[in-house]
């Protein structure tokens, strides 16, 4: 069974930098594409940044030029640099794999930004 693993959320200062890891565990078939969402309290789960065949990125409004998503080689995990974070950034962040016939979401990983 795969199973996506989240990590290096915690917490900075606004202007700071995070990097978050995302690693599948198990058989990875058909993978089409991975992904990071974010939620805030009291708001829908939001998409960060995708990347899928190719390495095609995209990359919400919000976080384009302070955000970059990329894989390893072996397509098995992805990461997510974040720089010049701001309060609003402040979310859980969660992976998310979608395979030929599944999709598959890690537990997220907490990003909190404070002044």
């Amino acid at each position: 069974q795969v199973q996506l693993a989240e990590s290096g959320g915690g917490l900075v200062q606004p202007g700071g930098s995070l990097r978050l890891s995302c690693v599948a565990s198990g058989r990875i078939v058909g993978l089409q594409a991975m992904a990071w969402y974010r939620q805030a309290p009291g708001k829908q789960r939001e998409l960060v940044a995708s990347i899928g065949g190719g390495g095609r990125t995209k990359y919400a409004d919000s976080v384009a030029g302070r955000f970059t998503i990329s894989r390893d080689s072996a397509d098995i995990a992805i990461y997510l640099q974040m720089k010049s974070l701001k309060v609003e950034d402040s979310a859980v962040y969660y992976c998310y794999a979608e395979l030929l016939n599944s999709k598959l979401w890690g537990r997220g990983t907490q990003v909190t930004i404070f002044s």
